[in-house]
């Protein structure tokens, strides 16, 4: 995460303008500004040599007045605490936002998970798990992947807290591997989520999708997945897609099932047959139809916001445009869809996998994304019908409004506010 753009300051000064809009007691933000709990551990794990490496790492509980808190586990170099407390709060945002029962949670490890050996992965996976273990639970906080975890890791983790327990509790961990609890379609679930909310801003806008052209920042399960429906399902161009090694493009479009083949083989998008190589930089600034920012946060900031030539801007991944990227892109009648509405497909399965261990019942992978997009097109629906009725706030406002306005509401029932409801 960039040292000089603060992800936590952002969300915090976005809550407190999202208050003062709805005329809500400053209570309300003073609440919402700050986790409830955050806790930081340290893993100790006996690497392949034998030596002992003690790992940092976080899990943040931001507001449970709506339900148990929810969020992914992050594993990156870049993890910090105030990143953690970030994406907490944007989860409480996020989960409201699609109307889940849920509250928001985050979690992350500092380490770089590639240079680890299998063996060294799983000791770091249950040894956080040992660590937060007292703080979790399907009635309390669930976890799920997020950057660098997985299914595999999310099944030694459950497993793990199985064994603090002495006893299974499958929904304690979502985004797990179908065969221990997992639910269908959640792997393909953030994506096709991004996917139906950029359905249903093309309608708004009277966009045809059948050869809209894309582009794609991130090509990992998120990226890949969502250039993969769009041209698959919608018969979208994909211009363009970068990774963290550089960027492919083809002004004819990419054939994305050989491309997703190729990354799998040379671990790379550069060098793809018939492809030109370019930078990240360059790829955010191609022309296009719909960009899809689906890797690291702050990646649209004021520096290029100026030069986006996109008429949709779908955000896969969490913060990717700073605020003064966003005022300038709304000058420019530019179309984001916030990260809190457009990448909440993951979460809200993750949402379907609990419930559905709750009961002990599983679902068809058709009922599961028709559940799905039945949430996303009512998320879409209330935040753009409040962002055109005001006409004074971006879509990102909306979403927010959206989602303080429910917590809030839960809080006041719940007694949380005093007088100040």
């Amino acid at each position: 995460m960039s040292q000089e753009i603060n992800c936590f300051e952002i969300v915090q000064n976005l809550i407190d303008d999202c208050v003062e809009k709805l005329g809500l007691d400053r209570t309300v933000a003073e609440i919402l500004r700050e986790p409830q709990r955050v806790l930081s551990v340290s893993i100790p794990v006996q690497m392949d040599d034998g030596s002992i490496k003690v790992f940092k790492g976080f899990r943040s509980q931001h507001n449970n007045a709506c339900g148990p808190c929810k969020g992914g586990i992050r594993f990156h170099p870049d993890v910090s605490m105030d990143e953690v407390k970030a994406l907490s709060t944007w989860m409480s945002l996020k989960c409201a936002v699609v109307n889940l029962p849920y509250g928001g949670g985050k979690g992350g490890v500092i380490v770089n998970h590639k240079e680890l050996s299998p063996n060294e992965l799983e000791q770091l996976c249950r040894g956080y798990i040992r660590a937060i273990a007292p703080v979790l639970g399907a009635d309390m906080d669930v976890p799920a992947p997020d950057v660098g975890t997985n299914g595999q890791t999310m099944g030694w983790m459950m497993d793990e807290f199985a064994r603090y327990r002495g006893y299974n509790e499958f929904g304690v961990i979502t985004g797990k591997p179908i065969i221990v609890g997992g639910s269908l379609g959640r792997v393909e679930a953030t994506s096709r989520g991004c996917v139906f909310t950029i359905r249903q801003a093309a309608k708004a806008t009277g966009l045809e999708l059948k050869d809209a052209t894309v582009v794609v920042q991130g090509f990992g399960n998120v990226g890949s997945i969502a250039a993969r429906l769009l041209s698959r399902e919608d018969g979208c161009k994909v211009l363009a897609v970068s990774d963290s090694t550089g960027a492919a493009y083809d002004p004819n479009g990419l054939d994305i099932a050989a491309l997703e083949k190729f990354k799998l083989e040379t671990g790379s998008v550069v060098g793809f047959p018939g492809s030109k190589n370019i930078t990240t930089e360059e790829l955010l600034q191609l022309e296009c139809d719909i960009l899809v920012p689906a890797a690291l946060e702050n990646q649209i900031t004021g520096e290029n916001a100026d030069k986006i030539n996109a008429k949709i801007v779908a955000e896969g991944a969490n913060g990717p445009t700073t605020p003064e990227a966003d005022n300038i892109l709304a000058k420019r009648n530019i179309l984001v869809l916030p990260d809190v509405l457009a990448n909440a497909g993951g979460v809200t399965v993750s949402y379907f996998e609990w419930v559905q261990n709750q009961y002990g019942y599983y679902w068809t992978e058709e009922e599961v994304n028709e559940r799905l997009e039945r949430k996303m097109v009512e998320a879409f629906d209330s935040v753009y019908s409040l962002y055109k009725e005001h006409g004074d706030i971006n879509m990102r406002g909306a979403a927010y409004m959206v989602a303080i306005k429910r917590i809030y509401e839960a809080m006041k029932i719940r007694g949380w506010l005093g007088n100040k409801a």
